[in-house]
Parts: C-alpha cells; structure tokens; sequence
C-alpha cells in the first residue's frame, strides 16, 4: 500500500505539476518545504548534522536551523522544476544557465575525446543534464534501482523523455547491471557520462577525507577516466535566483605514479575537494539528507 501511495503521489505529480502556473506551484512546494522543517523529523535532523559538519558549527547552532531552511526549500524547489521540466522550455534553460567552465565540455568533445562529468546531488542535475543536451550533447548516465520497480522504470522513461541514455545502477532483483563496460564504450565514441558521485557507502566505495571526516565516495569516474583515458571533470551545481549555477572544475590530475589502487584514490580524493569546495560556496543547495560520513553510520 505504501509503495502504491508513492507511485500515485508521483503520478499526480508529474500530470498536474506541468498544468498549474509556476508562481503557484513553487508556492505549494515551499509550503510543503516550510512544513516538514516545522516538523524536523529525521531527515531533517539529518540534514542539519550534514550541514554542521559543513559550517564547523554544532546542530544545534540557529544559523545552522536556518540554513537547513534554505535548504529544504532548495531540495523541494528541485522537485518542482524537475516535474516542470517538460514545460520549462529550451530557450529559457539556455538562457539561465549560468556556467563556469562550459568550454571545458566542449572543446573535450570537439576533440574527439570523451568527457566523464561528476557531480554531488546538488542544484538541480536534471536541468544542468537538459542544459547539456540542448547545447546538443546527449549523454549517458546511471540510477539507482527505486522501489517499486513501476517508479524506477517511469523516472527513466521522463529522463530518457529528455534525451539522456539511463542505465540501472543494479540489475532487476538485484546484482551487478554491468553499465560500466556501456560507459566506457561511451566515452570511447567521444561522448559525456555524468554521475553522481559524493556517496557510495558499499564496501566497494573508495574511503576519502571530506570536511572533517571520513566517507566513501564512488570509484566509477576516476576508473573509467583511467581506463579510458578520457578527462574527469568534478561539476558542483546551485540555484541563482530565478536561474540556475553550474561550474565545471579543472579536470582531476592522472598521477603519473602509483598501483591502479592508488590512482583512483588520489583521483576520488581530489574529486572529493572539489565537491567540497562548491558545497562550501552554495551549502543550501546540497540535497544530502541520508547518512554520508563513516563515524554516522549504525553498526551493522
């Protein structure tokens, strides 16, 4: 049953979300943002221990409660335009995308070269991927496998509605979905892959220093540049008014020495300073409401 309401809420949303005007439909959700922080249920409390660990304050500092404010409308203002997206419009994308660092993406792929792109859940990714198809680079990405399986399936039915190519993180009924030999072969056909990057709790996730503690972020982008060859550029995203930032950092050094092991996580490591220092410019506008340091995790 509550698989089902989730499914509907989404469907509800995705029908009606498009037909109401923009002013009333960022108005509800600030709403409905302003009303869980009143509540400071669990991820909310999450994401104020998150958000001390990136200010140097303690939780229960108020600047911290009010940043987790603003950073609750954020997380919501994504979902809005996220559902909007289909009606948002090319021209207006283009025209409020404020990039840094575009030219790095472009003269990569004008070269003949892939690009492996990285990115935090910051902002809104989906508009930043439009943004990048509309300036006519289609791209690859993965996703987590949602429950149940119906939302997974229309999530990637609206964002391949978009152009973007979406593999599954993890195969029906779980295991291995194989998706990296399809991104190496993506970037070998001189194209960009983006992935979300900054939280990979498994065994497989590569440990690294991030703000004043330990976590594991994915392998995936500093392996796939190694073997590829193709350039890591870490991107950190936020909302600039009624438009939308986005900063493409300097690519992420191959170390000339060192075992594999070793080179990705020099590699993961300077990804993650990155992430940290866009996190540090714009903290509202990063979406992390789960556990992401190793000393917050419960013992298994």
């Amino acid at each position: 049953m509550a698989d089902r309401l989730v499914v509907w809420a989404f469907h509800l949303g995705w029908v009606l979300v498009p037909r109401v005007p923009e002013p009333v439909a960022r108005w509800a959700f600030r709403l409905i943002a302003d009303l869980m922080w009143r509540r400071q249920g669990k991820s909310v409390r999450r994401l104020e221990s998150n958000l001390a660990r990136v200010t140097g304050k303690d939780a229960a500092d108020p600047s911290v409660r009010d940043l987790s404010k603003a950073g609750l409308r954020s997380y919501f203002r994504y979902w809005m335009e996220a559902l909007r997206l289909p009606v948002i419009g090319k021209e207006r994308i283009l025209a409020g995308m404020r990039v840094e660092g575009g030219d790095k993406i472009f003269s990569t792929i004008a070269s003949g070269r892939g690009i492996v792109l990285a990115l935090p859940h910051m902002g809104n990714w989906d508009l930043a991927g439009a943004w990048l198809i509309h300036n006519g680079h289609p791209f690859t990405t993965v996703m987590e496998r949602l429950k149940p399986e119906s939302l997974y399936e229309r999530f990637v039915a609206f964002r391949e509605s978009l152009g973007m190519e979406v593999l599954p993180l993890t195969a029906k009924g779980g295991g291995t979905a194989h998706a990296f030999g399809t991104l190496a072969r993506r970037l070998r056909e001189g194209r960009a892959i983006c992935l979300p990057a900054e939280r990979d709790l498994t065994e497989k996730g590569v440990e690294v220093d991030f703000f004043d503690g330990r976590t594991r972020m994915v392998a995936g982008p500093a392996l796939l540049a190694l073997q590829t060859g193709a350039p890591l550029h870490p991107a950190t995203l936020w909302f600039d008014g009624d438009g939308w930032g986005l900063r493409i950092h300097d690519e992420v050094p191959v170390p000339a020495e060192g075992s594999r092991h070793e080179k990705i996580t020099a590699m993961t490591q300077a990804m993650a300073r990155a992430f940290q220092e866009g996190i540090t410019e714009h903290p509202e506008d990063w979406h992390m409401l789960q556990r992401i340091w190793l000393d917050d995790l419960e013992p298994r």
